[in-house]
């Protein structure tokens, strides 16, 4: 399986010079598993892009509409308990913002904490060092990793 993270997710709603690798890398590696705040992040980023003027309203509303398509087909985390620990304690651990705690402390829990045989897809750097510290295997780049196994 593989966990992707809501700055993996930005590149499929947004024309980004990573979309169309981010694309064909999504296409062919099914089996998605994202956090229940993922969502809110990617909506967040979009309204920013939006108060930026990087985006009108109209493609806000297209990228939010992908949104739902990508949500309704993902293995979704749940905020649970369990995720709310671990965050905390990936706190200690690693330089991290709240949300990517959230973000990496899903990814662990829907491991069940054996993060080795998953990919960890994000391209924010620091959340992207952090999950390869706790074992994953983290795509960083989606042309470097294109052809890999999951």
């Amino acid at each position: 399986m593989i966990f992707w993270d809501s700055s993996a997710i930005l590149p499929l709603l947004v024309e980004e010079l990573s979309t169309p690798s981010a694309l064909d890398y999504y296409n062919s590696h099914p089996g998605v598993v994202a956090w229940w705040g993922t969502p809110v992040e990617c909506a967040s980023a979009l309204a920013r892009l939006e108060r930026e003027t990087k985006l009108n309203s109209a493609e806000v509303t297209q990228a939010l509409g992908q949104l739902a398509a990508l949500q309704a087909a993902w293995h979704e985390v749940q905020p649970l308990d369990g995720v709310r620990q671990i965050a905390q304690r990936l706190l200690r651990l690693h330089p991290l913002r709240a949300a990517d705690s959230l973000q990496l402390a899903a990814a662990l829990l829907a491991c069940e904490h054996r993060p080795q045989s998953w990919q960890f897809v994000c391209l924010d750097a620091r959340l992207s060092l952090a999950a390869e510290r706790e074992g994953f295997r983290v795509v960083r780049n989606f042309v470097e990793n294109e052809g890999q196994a999951t």
